[in-house]
């Protein structure tokens, strides 16, 4: 969608896809008002295929998946063995292939994870980057930051692009539904939609205080520590790697850092980086920026990763911009079973005996 008129690329990681058509604050009112075209094919598209996909994929993940409804769209997460987020997934089943589409740049290596898990299995893994593309509808979507009522169904895609087989999967978001579809359904909805950029998407996916893998993260970020325990975890279901470090923080501690919705001080002409530092007033670094944008609402906003330790009352400096924080990840997540000890239940030694 960069042909369309006043189009600007995108800089990394959405290279390939527009930050804006040219106003980017009417684009994030239209917005709020109904559904508009968002085009995210730099995302990764993968399908599997086979008898076996489900039950595969189930024991792989973070997410129960071996009942997986048609048509219903789950989350799901890749860990490291010790618990970290390797992959996040958005999923859905048609009844002969689960299609899945990832962040940009990593559906090469989540392929090649795949088929190294696949031993005997009756599975077959496909890379579709850049065969079929990623489109989302969004909104409406609160004006204040938010995220859509509507919860099912695929009532915004014209019936015809659904019958002819040009979309081949879709799944539902906190900000509307997201097409997997030929690269040409782009250019047919944006005869039917107004079109938004990226600036536009990820300033609402901000304000909504949803973090975004790859962007909100960094290689030792552990589910709990950005609110991805209720969307993509099944804390019920059989073992995958890296559950081990997931049940011991639910049950029995906390995360070493947590997700924070930053106001920035709006007379600073910049936004902080991604990566860049957070710290107390007195230079003390305790985290890191993860994305910042302009809302036409709310004005300069990010999320960052902070010591769970900081007061949730304290101001930072998000790479030299004063933020206020506010509080997405409480400081207690985690540790649903505490142990207190109480004196007169610690066994006494008998009598005539020194503790040693």
């Amino acid at each position: 969608m960069l042909e369309i008129s006043g189009a600007v690329e995108a800089e990394w990681p959405d290279e390939g896809v527009a930050a804006h058509y040219g106003d980017p604050a009417r684009e994030q009112r239209a917005m709020t008002e109904g559904p508009v075209l968002v085009d995210r094919s730099n995302r990764g598209g993968v399908k599997v295929t086979g008898p076996d996909r489900l039950t595969w994929l189930h024991s792989l993940t973070s997410q129960h998946l071996e009942r997986l409804a048609l048509g219903s769209t789950q989350q799901a997460l890749i860990l490291s063995p010790q618990g970290h987020l390797e992959h996040h997934l958005t999923l859905t089943d048609d009844g002969t292939a689960t299609w899945i589409h990832v962040e940009p740049h990593t559906a090469k290596a989540l392929v090649d994870y795949l088929n190294s898990m696949r031993f005997m299995l009756r599975v077959e893994v496909e890379d579709l980057s850049g065969v079929l593309v990623v489109l989302t509808l969004a909104g409406p979507l609160p004006a204040d930051g938010g995220v859509i009522s509507r919860t099912q169904g695929a009532d915004s895609v014209p019936a015809s692009l659904l019958d002819s087989g040009a979309v081949a999967a879709v799944t539902q978001s906190p900000f509307g539904i997201d097409l997997i579809a030929q690269p040409d359904v782009a250019g047919k909805l944006a005869a039917t939609f107004p079109v938004a950029g990226l600036w536009a998407f990820e300033a609402a996916r901000i304000a909504a205080r949803v973090p975004r893998p790859g962007l909100d993260t960094d290689h030792k970020t552990l589910p709990h520590e950005v609110g991805l325990i209720e969307p993509a975890v099944h804390l019920s279901k059989g073992c995958y790697r890296g559950q081990e470090t997931v049940a011991r923080i639910h049950n029995l501690g906390h995360p070493p850092r947590r997700l924070v919705f930053l106001h920035l001080d709006g007379s600073v002409d910049r936004l902080p980086a991604h990566g860049s530092p957070l710290t107390l007033a007195d230079g003390t670094s305790v985290g890191f920026v993860g994305s910042a944008a302009r809302h036409f609402e709310l004005g300069p906003i990010g999320l960052a990763l902070v010591k769970r330790s900081v007061n949730a009352d304290a101001t930072l400096l998000a790479d030299g911009v004063a933020a206020a924080q506010e509080v997405v990840v409480d400081p207690d997540a985690g540790a649903n079973v505490r142990v207190t000890l109480r004196r007169d239940s610690v066994p006494q030694p008998p009598s005539g005996r020194k503790m040693l």
